[in-house]
């Protein structure tokens, strides 16, 4: 016992088992943990994050304060701040998957902050002892306290104001995907409060104007932002975890993103946050990553669920010694164990009852829809749990329906109401876009919702996320500026990202001062833009592309915590013709219900429908012949009950794609009885007339043809006269 003069000032009880965690009580805070395997499990309470030596330590006895495998004891005389970490023991059997040491400290899984943004000295936290043979075997004697951060014991309560999550309808909705951080560090944001979520908060005029719904924010549970372990060999500066996909406590909100301090205040910030975003209107989705943790591999460091349950919590191999790897990053959390299944729901229903967020984005989702020996399921009761939920019945539930074991589910993802990240959408448009001979039915087919994938189990055109990019890969200006990733400064000689960008830079590799090559790039990403925000389907934009943010060429800048990354936003002044055209399609799309229709367009052979949502045409105005068309497309969309929320009419659309070099007449059908068509948008034309503004759309002289200029989308509707 530590400093027992102290001790004795506080009642101890034997607590109670639920709910897990570090619960605020009366008088005192309520401990409880699981641990079917562990044979002696101690409490360590501490002052400050920098001690070293608790200020009590309370050995819990497994008849007084066990209930079935759970270890639970209540103190008094403490409250919300005080700091604590566990000690546990049990079998140090690797061979066969035990991996229990007492001179090893462990965070609470159910922690709801942690402290510290310093530098944790892992070589003390890991499991074995580094100079020994055989590493993932040996019994490492250090004591690692003063390297680890501290668990915080948290209330719940706050001054929510009548906040509740605003879950609009997916279809509804349009997401904008960035970082926390690196969305107000660059010092051009011109924030109080740069790099934070209060830093968030001073950028929802931005927001409002922009006219997005909903923000996806990668990931804000609680990592170590030093385990990357390489120097950039361009700089020479130490490299860091930038975008968080290692979570160490997923109840956590990062403490380094808080303006407030990381001593309980991260919490606080957080849900201000979000209340602000909620007031204005915006919706948040957080990215999650419940498919591994940032112990890594057999040679990672001890730090919480290692230390708990091994054998339990993660997918070992036939030698238990070692790990499954389906994330690619040295472990799998083993997500259809009944007690992961618990952790990963009562993890969800914190965030959304007393954090208020509105949904969630599942990295490798796949992963999740492994049984324990590593096989995918057919119906995994993980992902038809959290479908089924009935507390999040109202909340996005977004799948990334892939891992890195070779799993792809993209259209097939299991467990009822899922969305997907579509890949193929990406990827489909980008070749389109790139000028790839064969693929006007592919664009048919992603301009309408997706059907080939979604349709067959029932799902709607709003279950497909369409995105061009995402924080995987190129930016927008960098998917229109190379031909190839430039990966250097990763350290790991641009082995790292992928080779399959679909990308072109029209000329030049990177920055360009030639006017014509520029104008070909602004060009092509208005584009892409409007090609997404035109198709059925949930569109994800991300962040700084409405501005043309680069990164260098740099398709994998997850360890690029500085401007590589970082949103310059010198650029939105730049690159206003972008900005400007970004925020009139969001407008646009917004405005006419017959571009986000909960139901897929029903063709002019369908019987269901006398009067067809859509109908296909080459450029001559004829009936296209797929298999010989190459890269022009026209389509007209009826409008007639397209606002199903308020049973009214839009107007009707003619659209028109040319993708290739060479311009093209393309001719026009006509529009309905007692309307004429009027010009809503060109892509080739400047600034201001690319997009006029709502309600002073162009009329057009000749109503039968129009020249579409070579790489450019037409956009017609019909007004009455």
């Amino acid at each position: 016992m530590a400093n027992m003069e102290k001790q004795n000032k506080y009642n101890i009880f034997s607590g109670e088992p639920l709910p897990f965690g570090a619960t605020v009580q009366n008088n005192g805070v309520n401990f409880a943990v699981f641990s079917r395997n562990a044979t002696s499990v101690t409490l360590l309470l501490f002052e400050k994050a920098e001690h070293t030596i608790p200020m009590a330590e309370f050995v819990m006895d497994p008849v007084q304060n066990k209930t079935g495998d759970v270890w639970h004891i209540r103190v008094e005389g403490i409250k919300e701040g005080v700091l604590y970490l566990y000690r546990v023991d049990g079998p140090y059997e690797p061979e066969k998957g035990h991996r229990y040491n007492h001179n090893k400290v462990l965070l609470d899984p159910f922690a709801k902050a942690l402290t510290g943004s310093f530098l944790w000295d892992l070589s003390k936290s890991r499991g074995y002892d580094w100079n020994s043979p055989d590493k993932d075997l040996s019994f490492s004697e250090q004591d690692d306290t003063g390297d680890m951060p501290k668990s915080i014991v948290i209330a719940d309560d706050f001054d929510w104001q009548g906040d509740r999550p605003l879950n609009f309808p997916l279809r509804h909705s349009i997401i904008y995907e960035t970082h926390i951080s690196g969305l107000t560090k660059h010092k051009s944001s011109n924030v109080k409060h740069p790099g934070t979520f209060k830093g968030v908060i001073e950028t929802i005029p931005y927001f409002k104007e922009l006219g997005i719904t909903s923000l996806e924010f990668l990931p804000i549970f609680e990592f170590d932002f030093y385990s990357v372990n390489r120097i950039n060999p361009l700089t020479n500066e130490p490299l860091e975890n930038y975008w968080g996909y290692d979570p160490i406590s997923f109840f956590a909100p990062k403490g380094r993103y808080s303006s407030s301090g990381d001593n309980g205040n991260q919490v606080k910030e957080f849900k201000l946050m979000i209340k602000e975003l909620h007031k204005a209107g915006i919706e948040v989705i957080l990215d999650v990553v419940f498919n591994h943790t940032g112990e890594g591999s057999e040679l990672g460091p001890t730090l919480s669920f290692r230390g708990w349950d091994n054998n339990l919590y993660y997918i070992l191999s036939e030698d238990k010694r070692f790990y499954r790897n389906f994330s690619g990053c040295g472990n799998t959390l083993n997500c259809n164990h009944p007690i992961v299944r618990s952790i990963i729901r009562s993890c969800l229903h914190y965030w959304v009852i007393e954090m208020h967020v509105d949904g969630f984005r599942f990295d490798l989702g796949s992963i999740l829809g492994r049984d324990q020996d590593g096989n995918l399921m057919e119906n995994p009761p993980i992902l038809e749990g959290i479908a089924e939920d009935p507390v999040l019945r109202n909340t996005k539930i977004i799948a990334e329906a892939w891992d890195a074991g070779g799993a792809y589910q993209v259209g097939s993802f299991p467990g009822g109401r899922w969305a997907e990240w579509n890949d193929k959408f990406r990827d489909d448009i980008r070749k389109y876009w790139r000028g790839d001979v064969g693929m006007v039915h592919a664009l048919a087919t992603r301009l309408t919702g997706s059907s080939d994938l979604f349709m067959g189990d029932g799902r709607k055109p709003f279950h497909s996320i369409n995105f061009i990019t995402s924080h995987d890969g190129f930016t927008l200006n960098d998917l229109v500026s190379y031909n190839n990733k430039h990966n250097e400064a990763n350290g790991e000689e641009s082995r790292d990202g992928s080779d399959n960008n679909l990308s072109y830079n029209h000329g030049k590799e990177g920055v360009s001062y030639n006017p014509e090559i520029s104008a070909i790039r602004r060009r092509q990403s208005k584009n892409l833009i409007a090609t997404l925000m035109l198709s059925l389907g949930t569109p994800m934009i991300l962040g700084g592309d409405e501005f043309l943010r680069t990164q260098g060429g740099n398709n994998n800048a997850y360890c690029q915590n500085n401007e590589v990354s970082w949103y310059d936003w010198k650029l939105k002044t730049e690159n206003n013709e972008n900005f400007t055209f970004t925020k009139k399609i969001i407008e646009f799309r917004k405005k006419h219900p017959v571009f986000h229709r909960p139901e897929f367009y029903l063709g002019k052979d369908s019987t269901f429908n006398a009067k067809p949502d859509i109908i296909w045409y080459n450029k001559e105005g004829s009936l296209p012949d797929w298999k010989n068309m190459n890269h022009c497309l026209a389509y007209r969309l009826d409008g007639t009950e397209a606002d199903v929320d308020a049973d009214k009419d839009d107007n009707d659309f003619y659209l028109m794609f040319n993708g290739g070099d060479i311009d093209q007449t393309f001719k026009i059908c006509s529009p309905p009885v007692g309307t004429l068509w009027f010009r809503a948008i060109d892509t080739y034309l400047t600034v201001g007339k690319d997009i006029p503004v709502f309600g002073e759309e162009e009329y057009l002289e000749m109503q039968d043809e129009y020249l579409v200029k070579a790489k450019s989308v037409v956009v017609l509707l019909s007004i009455q006269h």
